[in-house]
């Protein structure tokens, strides 16, 4: 499973580079609260991108590719949504991304749920066997 640990790590090297953005471009150019978002962002990025690369690690592990696989894929809607969201209406103040950013939220945990069937389905099979 390549292209879970790709975008794992392009996500978690964004993450980075939108988190020193936010610290050092955005300090004196947004609102408190606006950077806090910024952050928030950022820090989910980061979050679900280091869950992609264990998608791609527990590939290894007899767990059921095709829910890694959904896992994995509810994960990369939820950074775009979730963060992707968070970043427009931070940096360009447009309010009509902001019902967006649950969905992102909703994603995140079908992906957790997912990752979650995938781990006790293994245990199951494996006491069986």
């Amino acid at each position: 499973m390549r292209l879970p640990l790709v975008t794992g790590a392009f996500f978690a090297l964004t993450a980075v580079m939108a988190g020193a953005f936010g610290a050092h471009g955005l300090r004196n150019l947004v609102s408190g609260r606006s950077l806090e978002v910024f952050q928030t962002a950022a820090s989910y990025q980061m979050y679900h991108a280091i869950a992609l690369v264990l998608v791609a690690l527990l590939s290894g592990f007899g767990l059921s590719r095709r829910l890694l696989a959904l896992a994995g894929g509810f994960f990369f809607a939820g950074i775009l949504l979730f963060s992707g969201s968070l970043y427009t209406l931070v940096l360009t103040d447009i309010r009509w991304v902001g019902p967006i950013t649950p969905m992102g939220g909703v994603c995140f945990m079908i992906g957790w749920a997912l990752l979650l069937t995938a781990g006790a389905r293994r245990q199951v099979s494996k006491s069986r066997g």
